[in-house]
């Protein structure tokens, strides 16, 4: 039998033993009507439940102090001055603002001069950021006020009550990271209805049923580093780990950086299952740049890859860089077979964290469901480069691929719409690495 065979083969086993042992039966989820879904349960008639609709929020006189030069060669987010409706953290989240409602006027009143579009200002439609024009009506030190229309994000829970109704539970709209209602005691939480934005009737890519209560273990490859990390590890010995990466490691954006990031969060777990082990955390992050910037800086840099990641010593370097991901397999082979030589030169192993997915049209997806395989050829690279070297790699983009199967749209737990994982998003790299030391 091919290897190929054994492997699917085995997969499925192990997984349909997973199945069995959480006796974990899933409701399907269907479309009623453009505000209503049919709930079936194994063996109950099935039910509709009624969504209410997402509803545009009106904005009259918001102020801005002073406007900036619109930049159009810049990111959608940063083209201007961000509309508070809908800013997310560190940017917008686009698609948000209703295109026909937007007016920029130059006092609070009803009756204040109309400013016009191309002459006095410029405004990205998509990404809600507007600003002034050289040669406009608006001064530098001018303020402003706009009027506008904006939707939001939305996650509503189906739930099963614990009197067996089926209920529908209105989540708190965001223009990122919308919440979740909370399931009580007793209830059951069968899946997840998402509205990104101002929709005008479901569709089959809203429905979220949970199909998987948590992402499904599957028994991890042999690899040479892991077993000398764990030997190390369950001797009591020292282990200097160094977190390697962009603003995902960095973490700055996050509530509690000391306990919330990936790294921190490995490291307690990694003290927990090895306590007698003497763990010490470093880390070394740039935000916005990738492993090509390190190597391109000059001595004396604050991010100079020679004196801050290998002058480190490390026992094990943990590489995330999602902003790696333009580059094509024959890239990562090239540029990480130099990472990979200089890290044996110091005496270092590696562990390579695969990325996140970020917002579904950076990674050619029109959909955040039935999203199992990453589409980007850098993570095709990675997967490769760690076969082929024998290097750890931690999967964290196959757990992000399976989420819409635990009822989550993936991008919900992004809190800048884009690509900034908010605790849980960094629970998921903690996961695929405490995965290795099984």
């Amino acid at each position: 039998m091919p290897n190929r065979v054994l492997v699917c083969l085995t997969v499925f086993l192990v997984a349909q033993e997973i199945r069995s042992a959480q006796k974990f039966e899933s409701a399907t989820l269907t479309i009623a009507g453009d505000w209503a879904v049919r709930v079936h349960l194994p063996g109950d008639a099935s039910r509709v439940v009624r969504v209410k609709a997402p509803v545009m929020l009106d904005v009259s006189g918001e102020k801005h102090a002073t406007l900036p030069i619109f930049n159009p060669k810049a990111g959608g987010w940063v083209k201007g001055a961000q509309l508070l409706g809908v800013k997310a953290q560190e940017t917008t989240s686009p698609g948000l603002l209703d295109p026909e409602s937007f007016s920029l006027r130059a006092g609070s009143a009803v009756d204040a001069p109309l400013l016009e579009r191309g002459v006095d200002y410029e405004i990205d439609l998509h990404w809600g950021t507007v600003g002034r024009l050289e040669g406009g009506r608006i001064r530098p030190d001018q303020a402003v006020f706009a009027r506008y229309r904006h939707a939001q994000l939305r996650l509503d829970a189906v739930v099963l009550t614990s009197d067996r109704e089926i209920v529908v539970r209105q989540g708190e709209p965001r223009a990122a990271a919308p919440l979740v209602p909370p399931v009580q005691a007793g209830e059951q939480l069968l899946g997840h209805i998402y509205l990104p934005g101002f929709v005008t009737k479901l569709e089959p890519e809203h429905l979220f049923p949970i199909l998987e209560q948590a992402y499904l273990e599957l028994p991890q490859p042999e690899n040479a580093t892991v077993a000398r990390l764990a030997r190390r590890l369950n001797a009591g010995q020292s282990l200097r780990i160094l977190a390697w990466g962009d603003s995902v490691t960095d973490g700055a954006y996050l509530p509690d950086q000391k306990t919330q990031r990936w790294q921190e969060q490995f490291a307690a777990r990694l003290r927990e299952r090895f306590p007698k082990a003497r763990i010490e955390l470093l880390t070394q992050a740039w935000g916005g740049r990738n492993t090509g910037s390190y190597l391109a800086e000059p001595p004396g840099s604050p991010h100079n890859y020679q004196e801050t990641v290998l002058a480190l010593k490390p026992d094990v370097i943990i590489s995330e860089f999602v902003n790696d991901a333009r580059l094509q397999p024959a890239e990562v082979a090239e540029r990480y077979s130099r990472l990979l030589a200089d890290f044996k030169a110091i005496g270092a192993e590696w562990i390579i964290l695969t990325p996140h997915y970020v917002r579904p049209d950076w990674m050619g997806l029109t959909r955040e469901r039935d999203i199992d395989e990453d589409p980007r050829p850098y993570v095709a690279g990675l997967r490769q480069f760690a076969a082929k070297h024998d290097v750890a790699l931690a999967d964290a983009s196959l757990r992000y691929g399976r989420l819409w199967r635990q009822g989550v749209p993936y991008n919900t737990l992004m809190v800048n719409a884009i690509n900034h994982p908010d605790v849980r998003g960094m629970r998921i790299f903690a996961d695929a690495l405490m995965a290795l030391f099984r």
